[in-house]
């Protein structure tokens, strides 16, 4: 699988990307691609917005930014949700990504 493929879109002061989470998982990590979506698997269930909370955690850590910089913009009661990262651009997105799972894609 190709990074290229990713659904990830630039918008001023950020960028947004597809994910589908797989929750109630042995560990938190991303585990590649299924189309254009991330595949992102978390230890939390998706109860009470554990996974979302989780999801957003997640996310602050791998692009060191702060949680108020992480935000799900749709999907908050679905597997499939649309996430949006402030204080990053594509390159710097596809970057940290590369690095983290250029073993698992």
């Amino acid at each position: 699988m190709r990074l290229e493929a990713l659904d990830c879109r630039e918008f001023q002061g950020g960028i947004t990307v597809k994910v589908k989470v797989q929750p109630r998982a042995s560990r938190n990590a991303i585990l590649g691609m299924i189309g254009d979506s991330l595949k992102l698997a978390l230890t939390s269930p998706p109860v009470e917005g554990a996974a979302n909370s989780a999801c957003i955690a997640f996310f602050a850590a791998l692009f060191s930014v702060g949680k108020s910089h992480v935000t799900i913009v749709s999907g908050q009661k679905s597997r499939e949700k649309i996430i949006k990262i402030t204080g990053l651009d594509r390159d710097g997105f596809f970057a940290v990504l590369d690095k983290a799972v250029l073993d698992k894609i």
